[in-house]
């Protein structure tokens, strides 16, 4: 078992150690001298693209046509994507492993969960017309090119973005190398930031946005600051020609890669050399940089601290301790007392410590070696909390199944941390490594639908059988399971073109609002419409209801809506208030003569004009009319509605006054009110108004106007269609006594308490007084005795003194 420092080198005061990953990695009939190569950020696949610009012998016709191939880790071919579409000028990765293609005309295209499906925008600005020479995509969710200021006018030798977040405007900025110094250009501005050792042929700005690396003409490297204030190394190569490529190792230390050598450039300019290799392309990611050759894929990175805290020459850390005290326990040494005792202090310390480093190792047998020296230190411990440990155990677990070679990625722990499990298993399911994905899952306590549903797209993508057979295999296979998306398979299937099995797959969705979207995508409006009605979602109903009317013609629309009473219903109330002339052709379609009446007699309510509104209610009387003799009723109301509109029409013009739209009644009540007795009484006589409701009208109207006079001259008649209570009590509520005491004398059909109690809400004791007297009711004389004062109690007196004489 070698030691763990073997392949660790000083750098200034610091290590870097070079762990080799996997060998064998690419064929040896591959040239990679003659490939573009980029890798994606946490040890994600590797993509690689024949070099428009390299000379190469072309041995078959398969060969001679293009192609981007991606590759794990470990040189396993994963996907292979036919281009036929232009010259690529640059490819890239995001975060979520999506391939990024940029062409020479500005067209970017972005290929998913290394599939050959993909999406695309273009740069704009120009770069149709005038071509792309380089490019860099900041952010993927929104492809937006960006305008920044224009630079000054030369041959821009290198140039880096750095990201909004690491910028002090918030916004992307971008370092251009243009003759002998640097321009950092946003949006706003293009600042020059005075440097003069250039031109700089290469510029690298660190993952964490701090730094930036300059490569010079004459071979230097400046290691500054972000915003040009500090220079904290300077490093000199001695090599003539410039590097292929400068990147960082983490955010500690820049490395540069010729064909076959690199040099790793530390803090204060120290710096070691790599040079025993073959054609080699270096790929940066969070933590360090991989090296691919055909022979071998490596990881560069500085040590981690905790690596370095236990595994140092000579550390007496109580980490390093404790992992001799476990190797010397393995041998029954008495001597593993001894040390464990050494740091009994700092014994939970030392178990941490194993516990983190554990984690930065690679090999397995180290993992084991220190897992075991943190479980000796546990034993021995009385209180410790094992979370972390157990943590640890289960992501190694993890880590180790991913790193193997036929799986191909070989995750650091801090890049692990940072992807997230989930994003993990995401990625092994678009590697369709699926049994992996569901025992990393369920060994993390994750869901699984996500793997089931992607393995049930990909069988609908790969396979060509039998559509049945595919999806009988599917459903048996994802029945059951929680979380399933049977609308995303289904889509996926209509995406390869298999309608068919689509329609059978979403017959398995049990959700409606999944189902009825992709059913209108397929034309399959009929379906689409029974699912919503079933599913009792009437605004579900009512957006496939849209669609559908939105596609089909309208003759075609109330056909599929008159078998679907749900629908009818759902289409009425919505065209009530949203679109009436839909309303009228359904009526008409279903020929439903008394609901088209009914709403033309709505719209000639509310119409805004008299012969508009005449005209209505004309057509609405001949629709009913045309039902038979079952409406004539109805008719002959619509009839004397059109005379009524006809009246109120002459009225308007002669009174200045708004009557279209008052019924019969209101119309005679607000001619009274207007002081017009003589057209009231014709309206009456024309519609012929009953005279108990002509009296009714009349006298509320009266009220309402406050005409006591006309009031006064109705008490001197002789009888009342209403009787003559209602007058009084309507007046009286009016406010108006004087005038209300006029109509007791006529309640005659009233008992004498009644009319007491009347001229008592007059306010009028003496007349009450001489209504008891009249009835001899000596009783009710002593009752108003008790509620009169002044000359009315007197008055009384007086009368039950009368009465008692007789």
């Amino acid at each position: 078992m070698s030691k763990p420092t073997a392949d660790w080198r000083r750098v200034g005061d610091k290590f870097y150690r070079r762990t080799q990953l996997y060998t064998s990695v690419f064929e040896a009939s591959l040239e990679l001298e003659n490939y573009i190569v980029t890798g994606a950020p946490y040890s994600g696949a590797v993509a690689l693209y024949r070099d428009d610009s390299k000379i190469y012998s072309v041995r078959s016709t398969q060969a001679a046509k293009g192609s981007i191939d991606i590759y794990s880790c470990a040189g396993s071919l994963i996907r292979q994507i036919p281009w036929d579409k232009g010259s690529i000028k640059g490819l890239g990765w995001s975060d979520e492993e999506r391939l990024v293609v940029v062409t020479q005309d500005g067209t970017v295209r972005t290929y998913i969960d290394l599939q050959t499906d993909f999406t695309s925008f273009s740069l704009g600005h120009g770069a149709d017309e005038h071509g792309v020479v380089s490019f860099a995509v900041t952010r993927y969710d929104e492809p937006r090119p960006h305008q920044l200021a224009t630079p000054p006018r030369g041959e821009v030798a290198s140039w880096a973005v750095i990201q909004p977040e690491y910028t002090a405007s918030r916004s992307v900025e971008v370092v251009l190398a243009i003759d002998k110094t640097i321009y950092v250009a946003d949006a706003a501005e293009c600042e020059d930031r005075q440097l003069e050792a250039g031109p700089f042929r290469h510029i690298a700005v660190s993952p964490n946005g701090k730094f930036i690396a300059l490569y010079t003409d004459d071979g230097k490297v400046w290691v500054i600051s972000a915003d040009f204030q500090d220079r904290f190394s300077e490093y000199e190569s001695k090599v003539k020609t410039s590097p292929r490529a400068v990147q960082w190792c983490g955010n500690n230390a820049v490395v540069l890669a010729w064909e076959d050598e690199l040099h790793l450039v530390g803090p204060n300019g120290s710096a070691t050399k790599y040079d025993d290799y073959s054609f080699l392309h270096i790929v940066p990611d969070i933590d360090g940089l991989r090296v691919l050759t055909n022979d071998v894929c490596e990881f560069i990175q500085k040590v981690p601290d905790a690596s370095e805290e236990v595994f140092r020459l000579g550390s007496t850390s109580p980490g390093s301790v404790l992992l001799d005290a476990a190797s010397l326990l393995e041998q029954k040494s008495p001597k593993a007392d001894d040390n464990i005792q050494l740091i009994r202090a700092n014994l939970d310390e030392a178990v941490d410590s194993c516990v983190r480093a554990a984690g930065q190792e690679y090999a397995i047998t180290w993992q084991k070696q220190l897992l075991k020296a943190a479980s000796f230190g546990k034993s021995v411990l009385d209180f410790y909390n094992s979370d972390d440990y157990v943590d640890m155990t289960e992501a190694l677990r993890v880590l180790n199944a991913v790193r193997f070679f036929e799986v191909g990625i070989p995750l650091s722990y801090e890049q692990y941390l940072q992807l997230t499990p989930e994003r993990l298993v995401q990625r092994l399911a678009n590697r369709q490594n699926y049994l992996l994905a569901l025992r990393v899952s369920e060994y993390l306590s994750l869901p699984v639908d996500r793997i089931y549903t992607h393995w049930a797209r990909q069988k609908v993508r790969s396979t060509s059988s039998n559509e049945q057979d595919i999806c009988r295999e599917i459903v048996e296979k994802l029945n059951g399971k929680r979380g399933i998306s049977f609308e995303e398979v289904a889509r996926a299937a209509h995406d390869e073109g298999r309608k068919d099995l689509a329609i059978e797959l979403l017959e398995q969705e049990p959700r409606a609002g999944k189902q009825v979207p992709l059913l209108l995508s397929i034309g399959e409006e009929n379906s689409a419409l029974d699912k919503a009605i079933e599913s009792g979602d009437a605004d579900l109903v009512f957006y496939v209801l849209l669609q559908i009317k939105r596609k089909t013609p309208l003759a075609s629309f109330f056909r599929i809506i008159n078998t679907r009473p749900v629908a009818t219903a759902v289409v009425e109330a919505s065209a009530i208030d949203q679109d009436q002339e839909l309303l009228k052709d359904l009526y008409y379609q279903d020929d439903r003569r008394l609901d088209g009446s009914n709403l033309l007699m709505s719209e000639a309510l509310a119409a805004s004009s008299l012969d508009s509104c005449a005209d209505k209610i004309k057509m609405a009387a001949k629709l009913l009319r045309d039902t038979g003799k079952e409406h004539i009723a109805q008719v002959s109301y619509l009839e004397e509605s059109m005379k009524l509109v006809r009246f109120q029409e002459a009225f308007e013009k002669d009174l200045g006054e708004r009557f279209v739209g008052l019924s019969v009644n209101e119309t005679i009540g607000k001619l009274i009110r207007l002081g017009n007795m003589k057209r009231s009484v014709k309206v009456q006589t024309e519609f012929k108004v009953g005279e108990k409701a002509y009296a009714w009208v009349r006298l509320r109207a009266l009220v309402a106007k406050r005409d006591w006079r006309e009031l006064e001259e109705l008490s001197k008649g002789r009888k009342s269609a209403i009787g003559w209570e209602h007058y009084y009590n309507e007046i009286l509520g009016a406010g108006s006594p004087k005038i209300a005491s006029l109509f007791i004398p006529k309640c005659t059909t009233l008992s004498v308490a009644e009319r007491v109690e009347m001229w008592i809400k007059c306010a009028m004791i003496t007349k009450a007084g001489e209504e008891a007297l009249k009835a001899k009711d000596r009783k009710l004389l002593e009752e108003l005795r008790e509620k009169a004062d002044g000359q009315s109690a007197l008055d009384i007196d007086r009368m039950i003194k009368q009465l008692g004489r007789r």
